[in-house]
């Protein structure tokens, strides 16, 4: 179980870190703009459910101890 813990945060690190690359590939002149704040907004949300699983992770792991 705690191994498909971290497999599942790093695929979602992966998944943030492209969603960042997109958003600032989009930025046409300004930030401001709707597809690069959707692609900040969808990178935000992978990144908290990454700290969610590792921190799921730790807890699993010092039950185990």
């Amino acid at each position: 179980m705690g191994r498909s813990l971290l497999i599942k945060a790093f695929m979602y690190t992966l998944m943030g870190m492209a969603f960042i690359y997109f958003a600032v590939q989009s930025n046409e002149g300004s930030v401001w703009n709707v597809v690069t704040l959707i692609f900040a907004a969808i990178a935000a949300l992978d990144f908290w459910v990454v700290f969610k699983l590792v921190g799921q992770y730790f807890q699993i792991k010092n039950k185990k101890e």
